[in-house]
């Protein structure tokens, strides 16, 4: 290896090289923040793809300095800013400084959390926050656990893997009692045959409950867990969009009537477009009532656990049998900071395996890798532990409670705007809405809505996100910046408004060609 190769690594010989490269790219960035004050470049697709497209990666290295040049002028003033308050698209957070500050520390260091010999106090830190969010969940200290995760879509995917591996093992159970009632009942010499318990005979008669505002990983999880996305049935819901647990009831007798085995009921604590909250605590009943594993995706609205006046709103996720937080969204964390926290450890045992070069039987260490489906696994928990010791729960919290204050502001705002028509209530900080003046029929409406959040991209002013409502297209703000005010929020909604009646006093064959285009 040449001399400039190895002084590319860090190590104790490159500690103060490692200092002086990481401030002077901390310097450029810090500047950027300094100085942006738009969400987004507005650089068109074409322009990025040819500066990513004219760079040479097979060409002899330029050096660290010339590569972080490369990094700010390519990457960062083209990023997408999400501390900016004109950024209200997707449940994307600006994150906590001390989040920030201890991402650059477990980079370096670059520990594995998957066994205790690759990251020592860094499992100890792990286990500590996997227990202190089961405690703010209410479980039990005597069992509950967890794991760090990738994100709300992998801690889905475990849990409904774990739920499918349990509801098998109840199948067996229940099959096994009836095979020794049968043969007790039996005639001598008769032998009853035995009932098919085996997974890939269960496969097919296996579904997921949940509803049509549940998160898209749902059936995701379902198609790759080999049970098929149409295994996912959903129950009705009220005009808010949460689950109703009568019909929660009624849906699980008339599955298994119909032979259907439940794997899981998936209730939703922040739906990612309403940002509404089922009521945990009655389904919580009905599936305690029938035995049926509840798992509450609280992906979202899992920063209500350190909210100092809504925590009431999660009242009955301690009777969950899982639960998924996702700390980036809501507890202001960098992605990605996720976990998935059950009730009981050992429903986490059917992801365990033991390789005898990793962790094997007679280790007794605790090596996370048993519990994960990962192998090798950042040290995300680091940046929430900085994050607690630094602002504490409570500091947290209160930034929750800021956006969903403000997300009330803003439907008291579009309410009494007689150009936009608020479409549904909120229990977190979203809002749905559309531009629809009078003389704007529906046609046209919903075919500014991809139009209008387009323009508004390109133009790098804000970022808004799009969506369906009862099957009509609307916009969507997703506030989830503590910093952000109403001002923010009405400079938006004006640029939504000059921007729909420049669209709107444009050619009207165009628009109507455009917003096919766009709607595709």
């Amino acid at each position: 290896m040449s001399e400039q190769h190895a002084s590319a690594l860090l190590t104790t010989a490159t500690a103060d090289e490692y200092e002086r490269l990481t401030g002077a790219a901390v310097a450029r960035l810090a500047d950027r923040f300094r100085t942006t004050r738009q969400p987004f470049s507005g650089a068109s697709r074409a322009h990025l793809q040819h500066l990513v497209d004219a760079v040479d990666l097979d060409a002899p290295g330029t050096g660290t300095d010339d590569a972080l040049r490369e990094v700010d002028e390519l990457f960062t003033a083209n990023a997408v800013w999400f501390h900016d308050p004109s950024y209200q698209s997707h449940l994307n957070c600006p994150v906590a400084l001390p989040a920030v500050a201890a991402e650059a520390v477990l980079a370096a260091v670059n520990p594995s959390v998957d066994t205790y010999d690759q990251s020592a106090v860094g499992t100890l830190i792990e286990r500590r926050l996997v227990d202190w969010t089961a405690g703010r969940i209410g479980f039990d200290p005597a069992t509950r656990d967890g794991i760090f995760t990738s994100g709300g879509t992998q801690s889905n995917l475990h849990a409904l893997l774990l739920a499918r591996e349990h509801a098998t093992a109840r199948a067996r159970d229940e099959a096994e009692d009836e095979e020794a009632r049968l043969r007790n009942a039996a005639a001598p010499g008769h032998r009853p045959v035995p009932r098919a318990t085996a997974l890939h005979d269960l496969l097919g008669r296996m579904v997921v409950v949940a509803t049509a505002e549940s998160h898209f990983s749902v059936q995701k999880s379902a198609r790759l867990l080999g049970l098929g996305e149409d295994a996912v049935v959903t129950v009705p819901t009220d005009d808010a969009g949460r689950m109703l647990p009568e019909a929660l009831a009624v849906t699980l007798d008339a599955l298994v009537q119909a032979g259907h085995l439940p794997v899981a009921v998936v209730a939703t604590a922040g739906t990612t477009d309403r940002g509404c909250l089922d009521p945990l605590a009655a389904i919580a009943e009905v599936c305690d009532r029938t035995g049926v594993w509840l798992h509450v995706d609280a992906a979202y609205g899992g920063g209500l656990l350190v909210s100092p006046t809504r925590r009431h709103l999660l009242d009955g996720i301690e009777h969950a049998r899982s639960v998924t937080v996702d700390f980036h969204k809501t507890f202001f964390q960098p992605v990605s900071s996720s976990a998935l926290i059950v009730r009981d450890g050992h429903d986490l045992d059917p992801v365990a395996w033991h390789a005898d070069y990793l962790n094997p039987l007679s280790d007794p260490e605790p090596n996370q890798v048993s519990k994960s489906l990962q192998t090798t696994r950042r040290f995300d928990a680091l940046k929430l532990w900085a994050t607690l010791r630094a602002l504490g729960p409570d500091g947290v919290g209160e930034l929750v409670d800021r956006v969903v204050d403000l997300a009330a502001e803003a439907h008291d705002l579009l309410r009494g705007d007689d150009e936009f028509v608020l479409l549904a209530e909120t229990q977190l900080s979203t809002a749905l809405f559309r531009w629809q003046p009078a003389g704007v029929d529906d046609a046209t409406a919903d075919r500014l809505v991809p139009l209008v959040r387009r323009v508004l991209f390109e133009s790098g002013r804000a970022i808004v996100a799009k969506t369906v409502v009862d099957g009509r297209p609307c916009l969507k703000l997703t506030l989830l910046n503590p910093d952000a005010g109403l001002d923010d929020v009405r400079g938006v909604l004006e640029l939504v408004r000059a921007s729909s009646w420049a669209l709107l006093e444009s050619d009207a064959p165009t628009l109507v060609a455009a917003g096919t285009e766009a709607a595709r």
